[in-house]
């Protein structure tokens, strides 16, 4: 919306800015520009910096989500793992054996 001077104000300017990039550039355009902004983040921070900000979001997640968000995830990924075949070859441990030592973690 235009304020009283006839002026386009920044939010209007950069909505109508975004809409006509979005029509001008595909999907492979934005995952370049976002794979060139990882890279350069990478290059520009440390380790300290993505566990900081992992940190905040995992807080920040908590903070608007409640214990059944938490539980619908978990149920999710219970099923997805699942479902997964046990291959003994694929270097990941099958859910009898996570459950053998689970158990006998709890014995000790």
């Amino acid at each position: 919306m235009a304020n009283n001077n006839e002026k386009m104000s920044r939010e209007e300017a950069g909505r109508k800015g975004g809409e006509t990039t979005a029509k001008n550039h595909d999907k492979e355009f934005y995952q370049e520009i976002g794979q060139k902004g990882g890279e350069a983040t990478s290059e520009n921070h440390d380790k300290e910096f993505y566990q900081e900000i992992g940190k905040k979001g995992g807080e920040a997640t908590s903070d608007s989500h409640g214990k059944e968000f938490y539980q619908e995830i978990g149920e999710k990924g219970g099923e997805a793992r699942g479902n997964q075949r046990d291959d003994s070859d694929d270097g990941k441990m099958s859910r009898e054996e996570a459950g053998r030592k689970g158990g006998e973690k709890s014995r000790r």
